[in-house]
């Protein structure tokens, strides 16, 4: 359906590109560069990020939340184009941090619809660039879900965006058992973008250097997000569903085999066991994982862990923690040529029903 002028307008000018809860973008390319083109044994392959920040400051607004990085505000796509164009990115996959969990129902509701309708004319005006995950009110799981619906039913998304808790609440809390019938119902992928761990903000221990609460509060988050869904039962509850997990996963992939022992040493003192052993849940197909792991060897382990079905790209843009993971993947030794396009590509192109 063609998209009014005005309309498009008023999405190219309302969007910010933010995120990571860093306040710096990576600087622009100085001009232009041709487009890298990724082959893989001779064959063009479609290269998607999943992992890629923005930010609607009309939506913002309605609850007077600052913007990250007010610079990042732009009225075309230019920069991000061009430093995609330079990292080999053929596609990237919009998503929102969640600040608007704690809002009242109705301005959560205004607030969601703004965002959503916003995302959906943005990516129309570069469908072949952009595509992004919808966004929803999960402290209002029945809202939520309707939302979801609304989203991939009317508006055509194919993903939705989550934080790694709800103010507070986990993930795994049944009362959020209405919103994950939902995605699964639908099949939509849900990626999961830590806003980290603010509980243990005030207690100090994440201060100093480092920038701790974004470094280690992170990843943390995500690692206590996934160990729940799996311990609560919320994955075996939901066997269709697709979890997209920001950072490798958090810690949880580099140590999960101490999610393994702690059923076999402590069987009285977990709870209700899950179906599986933890470790599988990592290969069964629910959850994946994106490659900001940032050395050969982490992502090779990454693999060993999940499997490279269940792995794909991810750039953090527009912050500088990473600029070549197509560089990372093209260069892991060990995978196949369908693996490699599986990565850089092809799972997210399935997941997303992006053309391949």
């Amino acid at each position: 359906m063609p998209i009014p002028a005005d309309l498009l307008s008023t999405a190219l000018a309302g969007i910010a590109f933010v995120g990571c809860g860093m306040t710096s973008a990576s600087p622009a390319p100085a001009a232009h560069p041709r487009r890298r083109e990724t082959v893989v044994n001779g064959k063009r392959v479609k290269t998607i990020d999943v992992h890629a920040h923005c930010i609607v400051p009309a939506a913002a607004a309605l609850i007077n939340h600052p913007l990250e990085a007010p610079a990042l505000l732009m009225s075309d796509t230019s920069t991000r184009i061009a430093a995609m164009d330079a990292q080999g990115i053929d596609v990237e996959a919009l998503s929102i941090n969640p600040y608007w969990y704690r809002a009242e129902r109705d301005a959560a509701a205004e607030l969601i619809k703004i965002q959503n309708e916003t995302l959906v004319e943005f990516c129309a005006a570069s469908p072949d660039r952009f595509v992004a995950f919808a966004t929803a009110s999960l402290q209002y799981p029945d809202l939520a879900a309707q939302q979801v619906e609304h989203a991939v039913k009317t508006l055509g998304f194919r993903g939705v965006g989550v934080a790694g808790s709800v103010a507070g609440e986990e993930l795994a809390n049944p009362r959020f058992h209405p919103f994950w019938a939902k995605c699964e119902e639908l099949g939509v992928l849900v990626f999961m973008h830590p806003l980290g761990t603010r509980e243990l903000e005030p207690s100090g221990r994440l201060g100093g250097s480092g920038l701790l609460t974004n470094t280690i509060g992170n990843p943390l988050e995500t690692t206590i997000a996934l160990s729940h869904l799996i311990f609560e039962g919320t994955l075996d509850r939901f066997p269709g569903l697709k979890i997209c997990a920001a950072h490798g996963g958090g810690f949880l992939p580099s140590y999960a085999n101490r999610s393994d022992a702690v059923t076999r040493c402590f069987p009285d003192r977990v709870g209700a066991l899950p179906k599986k052993s933890p470790t599988a849940y990592l290969k069964d197909g629910q959850l994946f994982f994106d490659t900001i792991v940032f050395t050969p060897e982490a992502l090779r382990h990454l693999i060993a862990e999940t499997g490279p079905g269940q792995i794909m790209i991810g750039t953090d843009y527009p912050f500088p923690w990473t600029s070549t993971e197509v560089d990372l993947v093209l260069g892991m030794p060990g995978l196949s040529d369908d693996e490699r396009i599986a990565i850089l590509g092809g799972t997210a192109a399935r997941l997303l029903g992006i053309a391949s």
